[in-house]
């Protein structure tokens, strides 16, 4: 059981410790000390305290040998038994999007809703808009996110009459947990022009009924097509809340540096404005899609965060969901549940032409590209673009990046290898999902072999390991135990030989995605120079038993030596004093109802 925790207010008490004669720039601003520390640097992996001045780490070691750091006004940190990590750095994830989760009506499969069935997931969004009646005025839209047909009792998606029976008068839109499909109600595709002669864009499929009328589901490109203009009736200010929303979530999971995984020029800019302006909790990395906005990524890319945001590099989406049947096989799905001709194997996003010019431009143009590639097929055509890009360009030091690569195969892992190519893995989908991979998409055999951590640590390889919020919670140590452990919702272990050790886990949540991301000098690990980016956890996650790292709690998050997330009962009893961007009301009460769940409901 975690122990009792003293507020963060209390251990910043200034120590009555006599400071002995040190030049100033050597006299710490705060020493931390009082608990296991995890330093996740090789040199000192556990020391006993850490000294920080100016927002940096000044030194680490035994306390008594950092007691020259100490000078008057030096604070002493009491960590009163927590133990101390590097602050978690996303390795993939969408910050603003994470806000729509935030902001909307909870549509989570339990452990983080409620939603089991088509009845409760319609009584979600009837409870959520009468919680909320302001703001669905306001927005003229009722928005969930995040039901899962895997999950429910039908073991369906829920169709446009599913959702009439909520409103008919008011446009619906439900979000599907993995953000690459959704639902519209009748309202809502009557906005989007949608009909039965509507056809489909390139790279997405509007599902029909028996009688050729769209039933309400929408599948990648035609989903998107519809979310965007539903979501610019927010405007600037509607994507500046999204920010700020998704940025403060992120920190109470121990995130001091965040990802923006598929930016638009205007998300980037909402970002910016935030941070300008009132300022975020956390750094946020920021990759434009490149189709779309190759131009602004040249004019905007940087090293160097302004305010505390940047532009990394390129995006890439070849294909879909895994779990929603739209990721790109390399052979059949398993079982797909659904109407799927003989020999489905889904469909990619883009086609190779695109691919190849995607890739050619960021290598033209010595920028980074993460590119989302979760099937076989998809992979396969990454790793073909890449193997032309670097025969034409050379092997540049851009540091690509798989993001998900759910069903690689282990002659891909080979080939990501030859190629530098940097995997950003999704184990938590052995938790969310594996009951699903290993029934219907991919068969038992495979599935032991999805998110495959064990391979890349036989090879040598760093990774990373990422939540893709808003498709899950940010939950850091929900990401940890699924690494660590791969047991599934019912119990399961998928790939006994895939799983790999905490410290293992956790290098791949600080250190590794701090180099994926261009930052291991700044970020990553607890070592003298480096930013004081921290997180505070209730227990050493390498001394408990591995099967309860989920319950394993956030109790703060550091960036700079300041504390920006503080767990405490006053944020779950709706005290905004510690939220000064929850002063609208409207927003207020839709952020508190979102986070309306008891604590212990999560797990």
């Amino acid at each position: 059981m975690p122990m009792p925790c003293t507020t963060i207010r209390a251990a910043l008490l200034a120590l009555a410790l006599p400071g002995l004669p040190a030049l100033a720039q050597q006299i710490a601003d705060t020493i931390y000390s009082g608990g296991p520390i995890l330093s996740i640097d090789d040199a000192i992996p556990r020391p006993e305290a850490v000294a920080v001045k100016d927002g940096r780490i000044l030194a680490i070691g035994d306390l008594s040998e950092l007691a020259s750091h100490r000078g008057p006004e030096t604070q002493g940190f009491d960590l009163a038994g927590r133990a101390m990590l590097p602050g978690f750095v996303d390795s993939h994830g969408h910050v603003v999007f994470g806000g729509l989760q935030a902001l909307s009506a909870n549509l989570l499969a339990p452990p983080d809703g409620t939603a089991r069935d088509i009845a409760s997931l319609q009584r979600e969004l009837s409870d959520w808009a009468a919680a909320n009646a302001d703001a669905v005025e306001q927005l003229g839209l009722i928005i969930g996110f995040g039901y899962d047909n895997a999950q429910l009792a039908e073991l369906r998606h829920p169709t446009r009459d599913d959702l009439d029976a909520v409103s008919s008068d008011l446009p619906i839109l439900i979000v599907h947990q993995s953000g690459h499909l959704g639902v519209a109600n009748s309202k809502a595709l009557e906005l989007a022009g949608i009909t039965a002669t509507t056809t489909a864009p390139p790279g997405g499929v509007i599902r029909k009924d028996a009688q050729g009328e769209p039933n309400g589901v929408l599948e990648e490109y035609a989903f998107f097509a519809v979310l965007a203009p539903m979501l610019a009736s927010l405007g600037e200010d509607g994507l500046r809340t999204f920010a700020q929303a998704g940025a403060e979530l992120w920190a109470r999971f121990g995130y001091t540096t965040g990802q923006d995984g598929r930016s638009t020029a205007e998300v980037v800019e909402a970002l910016k404005s935030v941070a300008a302006e009132t300022g975020l909790p956390i750094d946020v990395v920021a990759y434009p899609d490149v189709l779309e906005a190759a131009d602004y990524i040249a004019a905007n890319r940087s090293a160097d965060y302004e305010n505390g945001v940047r532009v990394g590099g390129c995006k890439l989406t070849i294909d879909g969901s895994p779990q929603g049947f739209t990721a790109l096989r390399d052979r059949p799905y398993y079982d797909p549940v659904g109407d799927y001709p003989p020999g489905y194997a889904g469909y990619s996003a883009i086609t190779m032409e695109q691919t190849q010019e995607a890739v050619n431009w960021c290598y033209a143009n010595d920028s980074q590209i993460i590119t989302h590639a979760n099937g076989e097929g998809a992979s396969d055509m990454l790793i073909a673009a890449l193997d032309a890009a670097q025969a034409e360009h050379g092997r540049k030091p851009i540091r690509p990046v798989l993001i998900h690569g759910q069903f690689l195969r282990e002659d891909q892992v080979d080939s990501l290898k030859r190629l530098g190519v940097f995997p950003s893995l999704f184990p938590m989908h052995t938790f969310y999902w594996g009951d699903w991979h290993r029934d219907h998409t991919v068969g038992p055999v495979n599935a032991d072999n999805i998110s495959p951590t064990g391979w890349l640590v036989q090879r040598d390889m760093m990774f990373g390991t990422h939540h893709d919020a808003p498709v899950a919670f940010p939950d850091s140590m929900r990401v940890l135990s699924a690494t660590v452990t791969r047991r599934t919702r019912s119990g399961d272990i998928l790939g006994p030989h895939q799983r790999v050790d905490v410290m293992t886990a956790l290098k791949a949540m600080t250190i590794w995605p701090a180099w994926q991301h261009f930052e291991e000098d700044n970020k990553g690990s607890i070592s003298p120079g480096k930013l004081a980016d921290f997180v505070l956890l209730s227990d050493d996650p390498t001394a408990v038993d591995p099967e309860t790292l989920a319950q394993v709690e956030v109790l703060a998050t550091i960036k700079e030596n300041r504390v920006v997330y503080e767990a405490e009962p006053g944020i779950r009893e709706g005290r905004l004093d510690r939220w000064p961007f929850l002063s609208d009301p409207v927003t207020a009460h839709r952020f508190l109802h979102a986070f309306a769940m008891p604590p212990a409901s999560r797990y």
